[in-house]
C-alpha cells in the first residue's frame, strides 16, 4: 500500500532530512496557527494583529531621550522587531522564550515592528 502525501513515513523521511531551524520553524509555525495567531509573513502595516514565535534576541537600546528595550519575534515564517519604548527590563522577556504579542504593525527601516505591545509570556512546553 502507497505511501500517502503527508503520511507518517513521509513526516519521518523529513524529520530525518531537513535541517534542524527548518523543523523548528514548521514548528513554532504550527503552534501560531493552533493558537489563533497571524503569520508574521501574511501581516500589513497599519493592521491591527496578534503574532506567536519565540524571542531569538533581546537587547537593551539607551539613548540621550529614553531608553528602549528590543527584542527580535520569529514566528517560523518571518522576524518582528518588538519595542518597548522608556523600558530598560520586563521580566520574561528573553531570548529563547515563547510570547504572543498583540498590536498595530508599523514598518521601520523595511523591517515589521510593533512598538508597545501587548503581550502574553507562553508557558513551556
Amino acid at each position: 500500500m502507497p505511501a500517502k502525501e503527508g503520511g507518517y513515513f513521509s513526516r519521518l523521511k523529513r524529520k530525518l532530512t531537513s535541517d534542524v531551524d527548518e523543523l523548528d520553524a514548521d514548528d513554532l509555525s504550527e503552534k501560531s496557527e493552533v493558537e489563533g495567531a497571524q503569520r508574521a509573513c501574511d501581516c500589513k502595516q497599519g493592521q491591527e494583529v496578534t503574532v506567536l514565535g519565540r524571542l531569538r534576541s533581546v537587547e537593551l537600546c539607551p539613548s540621550d531621550e529614553a531608553a528602549t528595550l528590543e527584542a527580535e519575534l520569529f514566528d517560523g515564517t518571518q522576524g518582528v522587531t518588538l519595542i518597548w519604548l522608556g523600558r530598560r527590563r520586563i521580566p520574561g522577556i528573553e531570548p529563547g522564550r515563547t510570547i504572543k504579542v498583540r498590536g498595530r504593525m508599523a514598518v521601520r527601516d523595511g523591517q515589521k515592528v510593533l512598538y508597545n505591545p501587548y503581550y502574553e509570556l507562553q508557558t513551556a512546553q
